[in-house]
C-alpha cells in the first residue's frame, strides 16, 4: 500500500521506518528541508527497536506535502495536534476521493481537517494515541520502545467508519472503531497523562536540566490526579452514550489492557523519556493542554458533565502561559458546534 507520512517528528520517522518494514511503499515529507538533509542524503533512517539496530530505507522522499500525498491510499498525519493546519492547508489541493487520513492522535482534527481542507470524500479518522512508543535519538536515528496493540479509532464521517478502517487495518491490524469523531477525540490519552505530569512537575522541569517525568515525575499524588482527571473524561464518555472499553489509563501503569499493552516499565527504562521540556513551547503543553485539554473542558461544559480536575489544570496551565485556554481553536465554541444538542451534533458527524 502506498502511504505517506507527514512531519518531521518521533512519530513520523517512527512510522516512515515501521511501515517500510512492513512492505508498504511510504512517502515521507518533512518541512524543514535543512533537518531533513541527513535523511535525503542515504534516504534511510536508523531504526532500533527489540530487534536491534539497523538501517531502513524510505521508498520516497519528498519536500513537498501535497506531492507525497498525491497517490497514497492512507495519509498518516501523526505531527502535534497545532501542526494540523498548517499541512491540511498545504495537502488539500492534492486530495482526492477515497483518501483516508489518519491522525494519531486527533484532538477532534479528523471533524476539524475535514472541514477545514473542504476536500470532498476523503475520510479522515483519528485514535487514542501514536501507535509507537517513540524517541528520535539523532537527525536519521529513532528508537521504538513499544507498538501498540490497540488503536480505538473515530471516523468522519461515521457512516463511512467501514471503508476507512479497513484501509488503516492494513498497516496498523490493531485499529478498532470506537464510533464518531467525538469518540476517537475522547479517547486520546495525551491530554490526560501529561498535564498532570508536566504541571506537577514544574518545578523541577524548570530547574533541572533533563528530568523523566514517567519515572522519579510519577508520584502517587501525580497519579491519584491522572486517576481523577480520566474519571471525568470516562463520566463524560458514558453521559454521551459512548460504548466502551473507554481504555482507563490505570491499566497502562498496571495491566496489559491498554493500548500499549504492558508498556510503562519498558518506557521508564529505556530512558529515553529523561528529557528537556520547555513548559511554553513543548507539544505536552501547546497540543495536550492548549487544544486537548481546552477540548475536554469545552465538551463537558456542554455536556452538563463537572470535570473540575480538568477545568483546574487548563487553569493552572494557562496562569503559566499567560492566556485564557478556554478561548482556544480547539473548543466547541471555536469550532461553532457548541449551539447543537447531542442529537444533533451525532447527526452532523455521521454525514
Amino acid at each position: 500500500m502506498k502511504i505517506a507520512v507527514l512531519g518531521g517528528g518521533h512519530g513520523a520517522y517512527a512510522a516512515a521506518t515501521d511501515l517500510s518494514e512492513q512492505g508498504h511503499e511510504v512517502r515521507l515529507w518533512r518541512r524543514d528541508s535543512q533537518a531533513f538533509a541527513p535523511v535525503l542524503t542515504t534516504s534511510a533512517i536508523t531504526l532500533t527497536d527489540e530487534r536491534g539496530t539497523r538501517a531502513v530505507k524510505i521508498a520516497g522522499l519528498f519536500t513537498s506535502a501535497a506531492d507525497a500525498v498525491r497517490g497514497a491510499e492512507l495519509v498518516l498525519m501523526p505531527g502535534p495536534a497545532n501542526s494540523q493546519a498548517d499541512i491540511t492547508r498545504a495537502i488539500a489541493p492534492a486530495l482526492s476521493a477515497g483518501q483516508v487520513v489518519f491522525m494519531p492522535p486527533g484532538t477532534f482534527g479528523s471533524y476539524a481537517m475535514a472541514h477545514l481542507s473542504a476536500a470532498r470524500g476523503v475520510l479522515w479518522a483519528e485514535t487514542g494515541t501514536l501507535p509507537y512508543l517513540a524517541r528520535k535519538r539523532g537527525p536519521a536515528e529513532v528508537a521504538i520502545t513499544v507498538r501498540a496493540v490497540r488503536l480505538p479509532t473515530g471516523v468522519y464521517p461515521a457512516k463511512e467508519a467501514d471503508r476507512a478502517l479497513a484501509v488503516i487495518a492494513r498497516a496498523y491490524p490493531g485499529v478498532h472503531t470506537c464510533g464518531n469523531a467525538l469518540s476517537g477525540a475522547l479517547m486520546n490519552a495525551g491530554p490526560i497523562i501529561h498535564p498532570p505530569l508536566i504541571l506537577m512537575n514544574a518545578a523541577p522541569l524548570e530547574h533541572f536540566e533533563r528530568w523523566d517525568i514517567h519515572n522519579e515525575g510519577t508520584q502517587p499524588s501525580v497519579r491519584a490526579v491522572t486517576s481523577k482527571l480520566d474519571a471525568e473524561r470516562i463520566a463524560l464518555r458514558e453521559s454521551l452514550g459512548l460504548a466502551a472499553p473507554h481504555y482507563p489509563l490505570s491499566d497502562h501503569y498496571t495491566s496489559d489492557r491498554w493500548m500499549y499493552g504492558d508498556a510503562h516499565k519498558k518506557l521508564v527504562r529505556s530512558g529515553d523519556w529523561r528529557e528537556k521540556i520547555d513548559l511554553h513551547s513543548h507539544r505536552y503543553m501547546t497540543e495536550d493542554v492548549e487544544l486537548g485539554l481546552a477540548f475536554l473542558v469545552s465538551v463537558a461544559a456542554w455536556a452538563g458533565v463537572r470535570a473540575p480536575v480538568a477545568e483546574g489544570l487548563l487553569a493552572m496551565g494557562g496562569a503559566i502561559l499567560g492566556k485564557d485556554l478556554m478561548r482556544g481553536e480547539r473548543t466547541l465554541e471555536a469550532l461553532g458546534l457548541a449551539q447543537y444538542s447531542r442529537d444533533q451534533l451525532f447527526r452532523l458527524l455521521d454525514g
